[in-house]
């Protein structure tokens, strides 16, 4: 069955580097290798559902500067369907600098994200979640998020959360979602531990919520159900943007099985990426095919 999401968030162009290590004070690399694609939570999250054979639309921020034909010419290579919220912006879109540490998979990034591409909500297109089924959002788009999320709660649309790290905004949207899937490195205000972290979110009565850790267990909470989700043990290549194919796989895999069973699944997806390098290449390995039948 094929299904709709609208993704909510962060586009960027992404430089990204394989290299020996990242560089020093005055040093000067040259890389092993180099990849250029779309990039952001949102995005590459849009871009691994639409490869599970899904439609995805991404709403965000994208303009008209020169750089932006980058990105369109990759999110179309994924039919990925771009809404712009600001058509007539014609600065640089965010464009992040990656560098993969070839031995570990380790990766440097230096970004501006979207602090300088905040969308008002009035520049949201009618109608945007007619025939969506499910809301992913990654809190770089706040004031745009939270309208989306208010509205998906009526129609009784799950809102799925990126939760990366904290981003002030967060509180507001945290009352409308469904599934709260957050990193290790995600800490709401006076949170020290992820036993905090649990604690905090489940104040707003958010049904099931997850902590991604890397390589370690996955912890979950579902109702009344608590408990720890192994992952694949890997070694990895390249750990660029495994959180968002996480994500990504995991509103594919929800609208058809169980909340534990889609996070074992979607950690499968996230372990084949981190085989290879850049956050596209994986979808055309045979470990990728094997992992999804």
């Amino acid at each position: 069955m094929t299904n709709s999401a609208l993704f909510v968030g962060l586009i960027t162009l992404d430089l990204i580097y394989l290299a020996d290590s990242s560089p020093q004070n005055n040093q000067k690399l040259v890389a092993i290798d180099y990849t250029v694609a779309a990039g952001g939570p949102a995005t590459n999250a849009a871009v691994t559902f639409s490869y599970l054979g899904n439609q995805a639309k991404l709403l965000s921020v994208l303009g008209s500067h020169p750089m932006t034909q980058l990105i369109q010419t990759d999110l179309i290579n994924h039919q990925v369907a771009i809404l712009d919220l600001d058509t007539n912006k014609s600065t640089s879109p965010p464009v992040s600098s990656i560098i993969i540490t070839q031995n570990t998979g380790e990766r440097a990034v230096i970004s501006i994200n979207a602090v300088k591409t905040q969308a008002n909500s009035t520049s949201m297109p009618a109608n945007i979640l007619e025939n969506i089924d499910i809301v992913l959002i990654d809190g770089h788009q706040m004031a745009v998020s939270k309208i989306i999320a208010q509205t998906a709660k009526i129609h009784n649309i799950p809102v799925v959360i990126d939760g990366g790290s904290w981003k002030p905004g967060f509180e507001e949207i945290l009352p409308f979602v469904d599934y709260a899937i957050c990193s290790a490195n995600f800490y709401p205000p006076n949170c020290q531990n992820q036993e905090d972290v649990f604690t905090y979110l489940q104040k707003f009565n958010i049904p099931h919520i997850a902590i991604t850790q890397g390589e370690k267990p996955i912890q979950y909470l579902s109702g009344y159900n608590n408990g720890v989700i192994n992952v694949p043990q890997i070694q990895p290549v390249d750990t660029l943007g495994a959180g968002d194919i996480f994500h990504g796989a995991f509103c594919h895999y929800i609208l058809q099985t169980s909340f534990t069973e889609a996070l074992a699944l979607a950690s499968k997806i996230a372990a084949v990426a981190c085989q290879h390098f850049g956050t596209r290449h994986w979808m055309n390995s045979t470990e990728n095919h094997e992992c999804l039948y």
